[in-house]
C-alpha cells in the first residue's frame, strides 16, 4: 500500500504542476503571479517532477509552437508526422533541448513572458541531479516494496513528465471525441478526466486556448480549475479573464 500510495502521490503531484505551472501559466499565461510565488512554484515543480523535471521556460516556448503549428511539420510533437510514440518523443526531446540550451531559431514572439529562473533551470537539468532523484525513488522501492511487480512502476517515476506529455500529445490527437471543430486533430481523450487533471480535454483547449477551465460539457470536470479559483481568491495568482464555470 505504501508503494501504491507513493506512486499515486507522485503521479498527481507531477501532473498538477505540469498543467498548472508549465501549461496554464508558463505557456498560456492564463493568470499572473509575483516573482516570489513564481519561484515557489518552480521549486514545487522541481520536487514534483524530480528526475523528469521539465524547464518551464522551454516547455512554455515549445507548447506555444505546438498551438501555432498543430499537426503540421513545424509541430514539435505531432503523431501525424511521427513514425510512432518513441519517434515523436525523440523529436520532442531534440527540439526541447535546443530551446533549453538557446540553440534554437524560434521567433521572439513565442518567447515573450515565459518564466526563467536560471538557477532552477540549470539545477533541474543536471544529469547528476536527475540521477539522484532516480536513486531516491529506487531506494524507496527497495525499502517498502512487498512484491516484485511493484518495481515495474519505477520507469514511470523516472520519466513521469514526458509520460504525461505523450499521453496527451499522442493519444489525445488520435483517440477520443470532439466538441468543437478545430484546424487540427485535437480530441477530448476522457469524458471525465480524473486521470490527467483536465489535460485530456484537449479539443476544448485547442478551441479556447486562453480559457483556464478546460471543461465545457456538464460531465467534463477539470480538477485543476477549482484550485486555480482558490489561489485566485487567496491572491496568490490573478486570473486575467473571466473563467467562470460554463457548461454545454
Amino acid at each position: 500500500m505504501i508503494i501504491l500510495g507513493f506512486f499515486v502521490l507522485h503521479w498527481y503531484f507531477s501532473i498538477l504542476m505540469q498543467t498548472f505551472f508549465l501549461h496554464r501559466y508558463a505557456s498560456h499565461q492564463m493568470f499572473t503571479m509575483s516573482k516570489s510565488w513564481e519561484k515557489v512554484f518552480y521549486i514545487l515543480t522541481f520536487i514534483a517532477q524530480g528526475s523528469s523535471f521539465l524547464s518551464p521556460r522551454a516547455y512554455g516556448i515549445m507548447h506555444r509552437l505546438h498551438h501555432a503549428h498543430a499537426d503540421t511539420e513545424e509541430d514539435p510533437h505531432s503523431p501525424s508526422y511521427s513514425k510512432g510514440i518513441l519517434d515523436m518523443m525523440w523529436k520532442t526531446r531534440l527540439i526541447y533541448n535546443r530551446i533549453l540550451h538557446n540553440q534554437d531559431s524560434v521567433e521572439a514572439k513565442f518567447k515573450k513572458g515565459v518564466p526563467n529562473w536560471k538557477f532552477m533551470e540549470w539545477l533541474g537539468d543536471l544529469w547528476i541531479c536527475r540521477l539522484a532523484w532516480g536513486v531516491l525513488y529506487t531506494l524507496f522501492y527497495i525499502k517498502f516494496a512487498t512484491a516484485w511487480w511493484m518495481f515495474l512502476l519505477l520507469p514511470i517515476h523516472y520519466l513521469m513528465g514526458p509520460i504525461h506529455g505523450v499521453i496527451i500529445n499522442w493519444y489525445a490527437h488520435r483517440y477520443g471525441y470532439v466538441n468543437f471543430e478545430v484546424d487540427d486533430t485535437a480530441k477530448n481523450l476522457l469524458p471525465l478526466d480524473l486521470l490527467m487533471m483536465g489535460e485530456s480535454y484537449h479539443n476544448n483547449h485547442h478551441k479556447y486556448g486562453g480559457r483556464a477551465n478546460f471543461g465545457f460539457k456538464w460531465h467534463e470536470f477539470d480538477p485543476t480549475y477549482p484550485l486555480i479559483k482558490i489561489l485566485d481568491a487567496l491572491h496568490i495568482i490573478k486570473l486575467k479573464i473571466n473563467n467562470d464555470l460554463k457548461y454545454m
